[in-house]
Parts: structure tokens; C-alpha cells; sequence
């Protein structure tokens, strides 16, 4: 069995952001999990970016037993509006147990495209750590060209009940030996299979199974494989596949490990 704990469904059913879902795209769901379940990828959780795609990862959890939901807001859609729409998704983690949330995110710091507003960022990122810590959830943070920063905010929270990912990991070892300390794992998923990122394989090598799980971040970032197409959770396989060679064990291995860390993590 194999969980993709970090998937934008919402968003590869339709062709536009922040849209609510139709009952037409709710339908169209059962083929992405018919497709995942023929790579034995049996859970996906699907991760929401803003208010209104939060509201959409809980539409799907609550028609299909397989899917489970994460809300908050993207960093890079953390706009002047922000607090009101954190208002909502306060609302949706008071109802976690109905609408199947099982962690709050993506939630974290961005510098890597011009027009980012890095305070208002910080603020969110607290509201969101605060919010994960009142409801006792995990905490799915997104930090590029930020790290440090994200590091130093996450530090001043540290305690026995905060907890969490770093999705998308790409940063060096000491970076993940401190996340780990702070008690959270590490998700990987495209990215390790790509030709460039020898230093993150070599990271990779280092990380013990236990402290990884395994993401797509579908319809973005697809493995090598299919670079430059759509991604899809069925790709956990192959990501799954390539850690495992990477790592010298066998692929049962790495399902078995990295399955039991997603379900201890977010509570599956």
C-alpha cells in the first residue's frame, strides 16, 4: 500500500484556480482513484492552496472514503485579504472530523517570485502553525528560497505537539536534520528523479525511511518519467520505485515505512 500525502486533485479535475468544484468534477474523481489504485496508491490527501480550494479538497473527502483533505493558504496566495479568508479556513479545521481534515497547509514562506509581501507571509504562517497546534493536526509547510527564515519561525513554536512535513523537500542536510529535530518528516516526490539534483539524492541516502514520506504534489512536478506531462498520483509508484533503488532496499520496503509514517503523521 502506498499514500500520496500531498496532491492537488481539486485542481487536476478542472482547468482554473480558485473555481469552486462542479458536481461533474466531483464524478470525475473516481478515475483518479481508480488510476492510483491500479499502482496501489490507496490514500491520497489533497492539499488546498487557498480558501476556496481548502473548501474543494473537503468536497472530495467527504464523497470518497480514500481521499482525506488539508487546508490553509499557499504562500504565494497569501494576499491583503488573507485574514478573512483564514476566517474560513478556521471554520473548516472546527469541523475536521466531518470533513475529514487531517492536517493544516500548505502554509509557509516564499521568496521565490517578485511581488511577495514576506511580513504578511510570516503572519499567516503563524496563524497557520497556531491553528494546527489549537486543533492538534500536522502542520504541511512550503518553503522555497525562505528556508531559514521558515526554520527560525517554526523554532519559536517547538514543542511535543507540534509536528508536521516539509513538502517538496530541497534543501541540504543540515536543514533536514534540524526539520527532523523539530519533529517533522521530510515528503519528496519528482524532484528527487531529476538529472540535476545529485545533492538531493546524496540527502536522500541519508534520511532514514522513517522519517520520509512520499507526495506528487500532482498535477505538479511529474517524476522524470514524464517530464513535462500532467502529474498523477499513480506516480507514487515510481517515486517509491526510485527511492528504494537509491536507498539499496527493496521496493516493499520503502512502502511498508513510508506508509506507516503518513498514517501515524496525519492520523489515517
Amino acid at each position: 500500500m502506498l499514500i500520496d500525502t500531498h496532491c492537488h486533485s481539486n485542481i487536476l479535475l478542472k482547468e482554473t484556480f480558485d473555481t469552486p468544484l462542479e458536481e461533474k468534477h466531483i464524478k470525475e474523481a473516481e478515475h483518479i482513484l481508480q488510476e492510483a489504485q491500479k499502482n496501489n496508491v490507496l490514500l491520497i490527501i489533497n492539499v488546498g492552496t487557498s480558501l476556496v480550494e481548502s473548501n474543494n479538497c473537503t468536497l472530495l473527502s467527504k464523497e470518497y472514503s480514500q481521499m482525506y483533505s488539508a487546508v490553509g493558504i499557499h504562500p504565494n496566495d497569501c494576499t491583503p485579504d488573507w485574514k478573512k479568508e483564514f476566517n474560513g479556513i478556521v471554520k473548516l479545521a472546527k469541523d475536521k472530523e466531518e470533513l475529514k481534515v487531517v492536517a493544516i497547509g500548505e502554509t509557509g514562506l516564499d521568496r521565490h517570485y517578485p511581488g511577495y509581501n514576506i511580513n504578511r507571509q510570516k503572519d499567516a504562517f503563524k496563524a497557520h502553525i497556531e491553528l494546527a497546534l489549537e486543533y492538534r493536526l500536522p502542520l504541511i509547510i512550503h518553503t522555497r528560497d525562505a528556508h531559514d527564515e521558515a526554520l527560525t519561525i517554526i523554532d519559536t513554536y517547538k514543542s511535543d505537539e507540534l509536528k508536521g512535513v516539509i513538502h517538496c523537500f530541497s534543501e541540504d542536510l543540515s536543514f533536514a536534520y534540524h526539520a527532523l529535530d523539530l519533529n517533522f518528516a521530510l515528503g519528496i516526490g519528482g524532484p528527487l528523479t531529476y538529472p540535476k539534483n545529485a545533492t538531493l539524492r546524496k540527502v536522500f541516502t541519508q534520511i532514514s525511511l522513517d522519517k520520509i514520506i512520499l507526495e506528487t504534489d500532482a498535477p505538479f512536478l511529474p517524476p522524470q518519467i514524464i517530464r513535462g506531462k500532467q502529474n498523477h498520483p499513480k506516480y507514487i509508484k515510481v517515486i517509491a520505485e526510485f527511492l528504494a533503488e537509491l536507498q539499496g532496499v527493496a521496493f516493499d520496503v520503502v512502502a511498508e515505512k513510508t506508509t506507516k509514517t503518513a498514517q501515524k503523521l496525519f492520523a489515517l
